[in-house]
């Protein structure tokens, strides 16, 4: 459970599909192979049946497409501020890869935030330092590490005070440990709504990279709620203060979403609010 509560937290989440390039360098012979082939041969050497066309890769094999992040600043304030966060921007259109993971893990360095995820000791902050060595990032910032746990800001550490994995806190492993959707859903809390993490290489071919965004939002959201509820349940949050904690949350779904290409904040906010009715 959560120990410390710092004044600055990221709940975070990241997107990825089966990067082509690697695929080639891995596998070979595949040359003269579209991108499109080359996944489908990337599966295949994954171990692809009838029932699992597409078997989750192992990280390495991956590129990753989209990072979101909701931002928790507390410093002298009264009252918490939030943000919402994603790459690539609209503005960016399709940012390269490298550019993606120096922005963000560079702002982590910077920032030196409390990082919160699900799944991320194994997935999620694994495939961004994999795919950092991959485009020779240089991060010194990120990746310095302390001599001692608590001395300083430590992101590899299992345990660490700056790195909260949901998944690890709150289950084991095998059949019996939950999936995002099935935790946020028993805590009245949107899971999956229009997409799945199945779809977004279908989203990635068609050229929809916004749509991607969009669910990447909504997962990082969802974890940040779930991290509000553990900060509750460990005491950090009083609940006239975690009640507070949702009701900013609203807020800015509702200002975000009012902004162009937003929409998508609104129905996962309609969806919540409904959530939230019918369990009380």
């Amino acid at each position: 459970m959560i120990k410390l509560q710092h004044n600055e937290v990221w709940a975070f989440d990241a997107e990825w599909v089966p990067d082509p390039a690697t695929g080639r360098a891995v596998y070979g012979g595949t040359e003269s192979f579209s991108d499109g082939e080359v996944v489908e041969e990337m599966w295949r050497q994954g171990g692809a049946t009838p029932e699992d066309p597409r078997p989750y890769l192992k990280t390495i094999l991956c590129r990753i497409i989209s990072v979101s992040v909701v931002i928790r600043k507390t410093d002298l304030r009264p009252t918490p501020k939030l943000k919402l966060f994603s790459l690539p921007q609209p503005e960016d259109g399709t940012l390269a890869e490298s550019q993606l993971l120096e922005r963000f893990l560079g702002a982590i360095g910077r920032a030196k935030p409390q990082l919160v995820g699900f799944n991320s000791q194994s997935a999620d902050l694994k495939i961004l330092v994999q795919r950092a060595l991959v485009h020779r990032l240089h991060l010194p910032e990120f990746c310095t590490r302390p001599n001692k746990p608590w001395e300083g800001v430590d992101y590899f550490a299992r345990g660490s005070d700056y790195h909260i994995d949901l998944k690890e806190e709150l289950s084991s492993w095998g059949n019996t440990t939950p999936t995002l959707h099935e935790l946020a859903c028993a805590c009245s809390i949107p899971g999956k709504l229009e997409t799945t993490g199945q779809n977004v290489i279908d989203l990635w071919m068609d050229g929809d990279i916004r749509r991607i965004v969009q669910y990447n939002e909504c997962d990082a959201i969802s974890t940040y709620l779930l991290w509000l509820r553990v900060a509750h349940l460990a005491g950090k949050l009083s609940p006239e203060a975690f009640a507070q904690e949702e009701g900013l949350l609203e807020q800015l779904l509702e200002s975000v979403g009012r902004q162009p290409n937003n929409e998508h904040l609104l129905r996962y906010l309609e969806h919540w609010r409904r959530l939230k009715t019918r369990r009380s």
